[in-house]
């Protein structure tokens, strides 16, 4: 009887403890089901409200018609046609130089003198020449005597008349061959003098004292430009192409001087596109006043062939923000939209063209840097 009472305890036991391990598994939070997401939509960054409107003066995008423009960069280059180079036909050494590069020099000024050897030779078959000349004509002179006295035959008469012409053939070829070295046959030197061939500014020179020449093998010594027309190379891409038309012509500021505006006509669009870059070189001729010197950067405006409508607001309406151009556009409901615009040429008075984001006839903010200091408050 006592063995069927333990035997009952033992089962309270166990099922209270049961229990309680069921309402610890049941109390557990890890396994309970999670809540449910909430998401929240942000605020529209690119729309403005104020409470009070009235405050921003608004301004309406009037239409402009333009010709299209397009604006490149250039470089100011000499003109070949124009630029002469300077090279001495004597190989030797040069013992002076009395140009260097940068100067203005004028046509037949001194340049350089040049020490050869070339032309030491030149002089010594000049002088041979004249020796041979002077003797032969004085044998034909007494070989005519002899043919009128009959003393000699007239085919010996003939042989003397051919070789007293042969030595006036060479004398003529040392006396050109002097004059292409350079130097003169009455002053026989073996120093050559090399002169400007033109008037310019020396824009390149590869000689210095005490260098050599090797004359036509060598590089020219100097290059003369004539600087009174240069020529702008401008880099123009392959999609712009259709802005530029050959004889029409450009306006081209230069960076140092702004505010000045020459004009200039295009004369060659380069025919082979760059492989890297995908430009064609564009070349513009153009009168220098003696304000562009070589290797200026300058700015080139093409003008297009059709017009376009674009719109004209304030300069005052664009908010220049993280290099982007921004207005401000009226909603009916009195709030603001931002939008993107790319902004074109400065219009007086105070005005500025707008290319693209909106269109002519909508209503912005006049002042935009004042709704969004508001609005950043």
């Amino acid at each position: 009887m006592k063995w069927m009472i333990f035997v009952q305890a033992a089962l309270v036991v166990a099922s209270v403890l049961l229990s309680g391990c069921n309402q610890k598994m049941t109390a557990d939070p890890r396994l309970a089901e999670p809540p449910p997401t909430v998401v929240q939509s942000e605020r529209d960054a690119s729309r403005v409200k104020v409470e009070h409107p009235e405050r921003f003066p608004l301004a309406t995008v009037i239409a402009h018609a333009t010709a299209p423009l397009l604006n490149v960069t250039g470089v100011v280059s000499a003109d070949v046609a124009r630029s002469v180079p300077v090279v001495s036909m004597a190989a030797g050494r040069v013992v002076e130089i009395h140009a260097r590069l940068g100067d203005k020099v004028s046509k037949g000024q001194l340049l350089m003198r040049v020490q050869s050897a070339d032309v030491a030779d030149a002089f010594s078959d000049y002088r041979q020449a004249v020796a041979d000349e002077r003797l032969a004509r004085a044998q034909l002179t007494r070989a005519k005597i002899l043919y009128e006295k009959g003393a000699i035959a007239q085919k010996d008469l003939e042989v003397i008349q051919e070789a007293e012409e042969k030595t006036d053939v060479a004398m003529e070829t040392a006396i050109e061959r002097l004059r292409v070295l350079g130097a003169n046959k009455d002053h026989p030197t073996p120093v050559v003098d090399i002169v400007a061939p033109a008037s310019g500014v020396i824009t390149d020179q590869q000689v210095t004292a005490a260098s050599g020449t090797q004359g036509l093998a060598s590089p020219s010594a100097f290059i003369i430009s004539d600087l009174s027309h240069v020529w702008i190379l401008c880099d123009v891409h392959e999609n712009d192409l259709a802005f530029v038309h050959l004889g029409e012509y450009a306006e081209i500021r230069l960076n140092a001087y702004p505010n000045l505006t020459f004009k200039g006509r295009i004369s060659n669009i380069g025919s082979i596109l760059d492989p890297n870059i995908r430009t064609a070189k564009v070349r513009i001729e153009v009168g220098n006043s003696g304000l562009m010197r070589l290797g200026m950067f300058v700015q080139a405006t093409f003008h297009g062939q059709k017009t376009q409508v674009s719109g004209v607001v304030p300069a005052s309406s664009i908010l220049h923000l993280h290099d982007r151009d921004w207005v401000f556009v009226a909603q009916p409901d009195t709030t603001f939209h931002r939008v993107e615009v790319r902004s074109g040429q400065m219009l007086p008075p105070g005005r500025q063209q707008i290319l693209s984001g909106i269109r002519p006839g909508e209503r912005v903010v006049a002042d935009a840097l004042l709704l969004q200091n508001t609005a950043e408050q």
